[in-house]
């Protein structure tokens, strides 16, 4: 029999928040619009953590460990959530998503997040099936790269960037998302099973016990994610690049769509072996500097201002 996963039903008061709706979840949480009890026009973003294989709630708003006798697996993971909400509410940057609050309560834990309009990466690479414009890339990941620089300069990695994890606000800024995977550097080197790792977005230090792990292996997916943006869909996983890559370079793949700088930048960021890839966010925004704004293939590029996003979507062709 299937064990109760609902999520709180609407006009639920959580802490200071009245849940509106259900915004989405995934294995681990369900993701909530809400507003604060005192104002309803001041609305948040609430994240429940919520694992479908260890949770149950067990009244409209109460969860506990599914396994009564053994609720270790679930009281780790909820620790581990809690200090996913701390260390979020520390970064403070325009680019990573700002936590405004977080507690414990109805045997679970929460993280409120300030609410920005906007939409998913992925979405509009599944929707346009890649081919998403230069102008995009130009816009979006020099802002995401100054977040994650400031996460490094923290001693910190994120460990999950893909598009799935990138919300795209008003004129194509960036807000990173889902900090679950986040480790200190300084830890990196000690094997854990728990290492979350994308396939096509984590290289194979990420998915080599004791592999040695960095700011380079954030860039590798980063330049993975600009590659799933032309692409449409994920990379190879890193195991099958390991000895005979089956990825074409993206300088000789898409020569004719997009500018050889950007392109250049997208290799070196996923180079195989983590030697040879930029070791800093740093190095990779000095490269995308590089690139001329009047190279704008105009198969892919179109020149209306930035004023919201879709003028950073795919070209097409006018009537």
């Amino acid at each position: 029999m299937e064990h109760n996963i609902a999520p709180l039903p609407n006009g639920t008061q959580v802490d200071n928040y009245i849940i509106d709706s259900v915004l989405g979840g995934g294995g681990f949480s369900i993701v909530y619009n809400a507003h604060l009890v005192s104002d309803n026009n001041q609305t948040v973003i609430i994240k429940e953590f919520m694992p479908k294989k260890l949770a149950v709630r067990i009244n409209k708003t109460d969860v506990r460990s599914l396994d009564t006798s053994a609720p270790e697996s679930y009281n780790k993971g909820r620790k581990l959530f809690f200090q996913e909400a701390s260390t979020l509410a520390t970064l403070k940057h325009p680019n990573i998503v700002d936590v405004t609050n977080f507690f414990q309560t109805n045997g679970t834990a929460y993280m409120v997040m300030k609410d920005e309009k906007g939409v998913n990466l992925q979405d509009y690479i599944r929707k346009y099936k890649g081919k998403l414009s230069e102008k995009l890339l130009r816009v979006v990941f020099p802002q995401l790269l100054s977040g994650v620089k400031m996460i490094h300069d923290k001693d910190l990695l994120h460990l999950d960037i893909k598009p799935s994890n990138i919300h795209l606000r008003q004129g194509g800024r960036p807000l990173l998302l889902d900090f679950g995977a986040v480790r200190e550097q300084s830890k990196t080197r000690l094997y854990d099973a728990r290492v979350v790792a994308t396939s096509g977005f984590a290289p194979i230090e990420q998915v080599t016990e004791r592999g040695y792990m960095g700011p380079w292996t954030d860039i590798y997916a980063i330049g993975a994610t600009m590659r799933s943006c032309i692409e449409g869909t994920p990379p190879p996983a890193a195991s099958k690049r390991k000895d005979s890559d089956p990825m074409k370079p993206a300088v000789d793949a898409f020569k004719r769509k997009y500018s050889k700088i950007i392109l250049e930048a997208i290799d070196w960021s996923m180079e195989p072996d983590q030697r040879l890839r930029p070791q800093s966010c740093d190095e990779l925004l000095e490269m995308l500097k590089k690139i001329p704004e009047e190279i704008e293939p105009q198969s892919f590029i179109n020149k209306l201002s930035l004023n919201n996003i879709s003028n950073v979507l795919p070209w097409k062709k006018s009537r």
